[in-house]
């Protein structure tokens, strides 16, 4: 089991530790519910170490991304980040991961925890082209400091004006009396802040910062269980649940990050499936009496045959109300579509709903 360089401070916290993507991370702090509310209404700092960073850089550098990946990274100017995902060669995801352009020539790619081995392997796999590829994973820190009051909170830490950095963009700036801190205005939630690259002999001084400046903000550490409710009440895709090596981005939803203005991996395949249309999709729903959907339920029609599986439920925090994505046929996936989560024996309704579940 691996630690992140803030491992002890989470234990001194009083966090409960549990294994996650092969490393000990901090699940809980208070309690779901009021980390969530944490975050949705002030702002709260997640350690997310975990994930993985991979820089890579040279004259082709920009040629084998777009290669690997199903959006266009030409787009990308110096400071501009990118969601996309690595297709695999059967129709389905090696990955989800962010693309940010760091310099003329040179990239960071950020992955998920679970996946760093598999996705370096991958991307390596097609590097023909004499890319300088770092796998800096282990090098790196990352908190994700999130909230309506993350900019108000944090702008004493930097020179810079953090109001500034749109959304999907970022700079490479002073933090915390460190230079050369990536300041990114991305994160997971859906209620705006920033995620904080830096070095792991930098980040446990950054913590103490973050912390004594938001401090007068109410600002509190958060676990990664609320990461997952947040993440979910905005519809946001978990790598291992709602898509996997076997679901395909237009499936999933995710076709404005698929991109047919250039060849990738498995391209032709997944233009002939959107010209031919898909036979399943991946779709919101929310249920219609108290009750929480769990990850693998099934999902049923009037009749009580099964159509599908849940692939991420909870009980949302902000709306109390059981929400849940799952894959369904198409000819349920519209929007107000009837469907049934199986529970315990007893098929409950549920409606398809439009995404987010939570509206600001």
């Amino acid at each position: 089991m691996k630690n992140t360089a803030l491992t002890n401070i989470h234990e001194s916290l009083g966090a409960k530790m549990l294994p996650f993507a092969g490393y000990n991370m901090p699940i809980l702090y208070e309690g779901v519910n009021a980390e969530h509310e944490t975050v949705r209404n002030t702002v709260g700092v997640f350690d997310v170490s975990h994930m993985g960073e991979f820089f890579l850089s040279g004259p082709n550098a920009l040629t084998l991304i777009q290669k690997v990946t199903s959006n266009d990274a030409a787009t990308l100017t110096i400071g501009r980040a990118q969601y996309s995902c690595l297709p695999n060669n059967d129709g389905g995801i090696v990955d989800d991961l962010i693309v940010y352009k760091m310099k003329e020539e040179e990239y960071l790619l950020v992955v998920n925890a679970s996946n760093i081995d598999k996705d370096w392997d991958w991307i390596s796999s097609h590097n023909d082209l004499g890319v300088e590829m770092k796998n800096l994973s282990h090098d790196y820190s990352l908190l994700a400091i999130q909230g309506p009051k993350a900019v108000e909170a944090m702008q004493s830490l930097s020179s810079i004006d953090l109001s500034a950095i749109a959304y999907y963009h970022f700079e490479v700036a002073d933090f915390a009396d460190f230079d050369n801190v990536i300041i990114s205005a991305t994160g997971y939630t859906g209620s705006g802040g920033f995620e904080i690259y830096c070095k792991n002999d930098q980040v446990e001084t950054i913590w103490n910062k973050v912390f004594e400046a938001g401090a007068p903000f109410g600002i509190k550490p958060i676990g990664l269980a609320a990461r997952d409710t947040l993440r979910l009440e905005m519809g946001f895709c978990l790598y291992g649940n709602d898509i996997n090596e076997t679901t395909s981005p237009l499936e999933a939803g995710l076709g404005w990050i698929t991109k047919f203005t250039k060849e990738f991996t498995n391209s032709e395949n997944l233009k002939k499936q959107k010209e031919a249309g898909v036979i399943k999709k991946l779709v919101a729903f929310e249920m219609q009496e108290r009750a929480v959907p769990r990850h693998d339920y099934e999902i049923v029609d009037a009749n009580g045959t099964i159509i599908g599986i849940v692939t991420s439920g909870t009980m949302s925090p902000s709306m109390n109300v059981g929400i849940g994505l799952g894959y369904v046929p198409t000819s349920f996936s519209a929007v107000d579509s009837d469907i049934f989560i199986r529970i315990r024996k007893n098929d409950v309704p549920a409606k398809v709903v439009k995404l987010p579940f939570y509206k600001k």
